[in-house]
């Protein structure tokens, strides 16, 4: 669904506006979150142990220099193996595509992160890992107020109002919305990983594109609409939203994290 953008729209039963969690704003005091990319599948015979590592990331179990923004993106091209991902999407195999292309790389590969759209790795030890985030640009955060909304049982909408707080030139760049879901759980009956019980956070359900800018001061206020399409497990407390800034080069110049408010899982 295309974007709407307006200033200040509210829906008259519309929650009040969220702030992101803290990390996020705490960095947007300073240096922002690092977005961190994971491509991965569950017919990867070594996703698995990255996708332990991915969760334990987000836990806080490493010691690091600032904040991240975590997603996970599910690809495809495993699911000819005799196991097809619950959650894999070609949306996000044309994703690992563009950054194969945007970094000169030879060829599609899991367990794959990707840092800011800057750099990127085979996630297989937490060395590396922590090595990538370490030297990562950081931009300031979004500084973004969310409102949700659920219009019917069948959709979320979030109308995000604020500033990027990063300049954006005129080679432009997109504002995206994703929708993840963590503490998800899936008994692997075929494939690769037969018979093991297959642990996924931070997984991307959905994504939309906010809006485009061009020419655009770090002041500049925007506002606009994503509507989110929801599955039928769907339950707000193992969801959260992530805001990036994506230029036409697939670097990212600053992220966002927010927490779903626990009213929106009771609205129908």
């Amino acid at each position: 669904m295309a974007p709407r953008l307006w200033s200040c729209f509210r829906h008259k039963h519309a929650g009040a506006p969220h702030d992101g969690n803290g990390a996020a704003e705490e960095a947007a005091e300073g240096e922002g979150p690092v977005l961190v990319e994971m491509f991965t599948s569950q017919g990867c015979p070594t996703s698995p142990a990255a996708d332990l590592l991915f969760s334990r990331l987000g836990r806080g179990d490493f010691q690091l220099a600032g904040p991240v923004v975590l997603l996970a993106f599910h690809v495809d091209y495993w699911d000819y193996m005799g196991w097809r991902d619950p959650f894999g999407s070609s949306q996000w195999t044309v994703r690992q595509k563009a950054y194969v292309e945007a970094l000169g790389l030879d060829t599609l590969f899991t367990p794959q992160v990707v840092v800011q759209g800057k750099a990127q790795i085979l996630l297989n030890d937490e060395n590396t890992l922590i090595s990538a985030i370490s030297s990562a640009p950081r931009f300031p955060a979004p500084r973004f107020q969310a409102t949700f909304n659920r219009p019917t049982s069948d959709f979320l909408e979030v109308t995000l109002n604020g500033a990027l707080r990063s300049k954006v030139d005129c080679d432009g760049a997109d504002i995206m919305v994703a929708l993840y879901e963590t503490g998800l759980v899936t008994d692997c009956p075929r494939g690769e990983n037969k018979g093991r019980v297959l642990s996924n956070d931070y997984v991307v359900r959905k994504l939309e594109k906010l809006c485009t800018v061009k020419d655009h001061p770090a002041k500049k206020t925007i506002s606009g609409t994503v509507s989110f399409s929801l599955w039928d497990t769907f339950n707000c407390s193992r969801c959260g939203l992530a805001v990036f800034v994506e230029s036409s080069s697939h670097e990212i110049f600053g992220s966002q994290n927010f927490q779903i408010p626990d009213d929106i899982c009771d609205t129908q």
